[in-house]
């Protein structure tokens, strides 16, 4: 049984969605839960109150202003003095047609590439050299587990996506290959880093897609050999396994939350 007694995670983007899965997994499992928001700051109240208000604390920060997300990982600290796992899974998903404005072009490049990678970057960095200071860490590998870091990117990583979404997927795609870099290279400190890549997951984003275009989601099902898109908490439980140091080995992995639709 996984137990995050006594452990602190910060969870980004988590008011809803896979966010919110998230979090109420990692409450359930005994963890303190900083849940981070960008500006529905009723949807993160509702979030904490559904999943035991006593265990989380919100944190707004728009992880598109340059600078935010080190006052996010600064504020998440002074909670409860640490931050013991960072899972990064704020981001964006905006078209940005090719044959479009320049303007609007490389307007959607720098956002979804500023909260999908660069401040999820940020983020790891921060984790990365506070952890590398603490001398004690949680039981787990040979050394002992001082942090786990677990990235949300998406089947986008690796396939691809649509023609409208090149700049999501090359975020997603450098999701994928920081959370290689830091495995690789802080293994030895005893910090973990993970990535999970979901492919269509029934969010409200999802659903909204498929309001807009009732037929989307006939197209998306019959690309999913399990024949339906996965509920949230088949995400969040595969968070919250990853992050509780149970597999150190297993450092650098990418798991994959896709129904077979992406096997590689």
């Amino acid at each position: 049984m996984i137990d995050f007694s006594g452990t602190v995670i910060l969870v980004t983007g988590g008011s809803r969605g896979i966010g919110a899965a998230t979090v109420k997994a990692l409450i359930i499992a005994g963890g303190d839960v900083v849940l981070h928001y960008g500006s529905n700051r009723a949807a993160a109240e509702s979030t904490a109150h559904a999943s035991g208000e006593d265990h989380c604390h919100l944190v707004q920060a728009d992880l598109n202003e340059p600078g935010a997300a080190t006052a996010l990982w600064q504020e998440s600290c002074a909670w409860k003095g640490q931050v013991d796992v960072l899972v990064n899974n704020a981001g964006v998903f905006a078209p940005g047609p090719v044959d479009g404005p320049d303007a609007e072009w490389s307007e959607n490049w720098q956002r979804t590439l500023q909260i999908n990678l660069i401040a999820t970057a940020d983020l790891c960095r921060q984790a990365v050299n506070a952890w590398r200071k603490d001398d004690v860490g949680r039981e787990g590998g040979s050394e002992g587990v001082r942090g786990v870091i677990v990235n949300v990117a998406s089947r986008a990583s690796w396939r691809g996506d649509g023609p409208e979404y090149w700049s999501y997927a090359a975020s997603k795609g450098g999701m994928i290959s920081l959370m290689k870099t830091i495995a690789r290279a802080y293994a030895h400190d005893g910090i973990l880093c993970y990535a999970v890549a979901p492919g269509f997951v029934e969010t409200d984003m999802a659903i909204e897609s498929f309001k807009h275009d009732p037929a989307l989601r006939d197209v998306v099902v019959r690309d999913i050999p399990m024949g339906d898109i996965a509920p949230p908490s088949d995400v969040a439980n595969t968070i919250c396994f990853l992050a509780s140091g149970l597999a150190p080995h297993a450092t650098g992995a990418t798991i994959d939350v896709n129904g077979a639709s992406y096997v590689r």
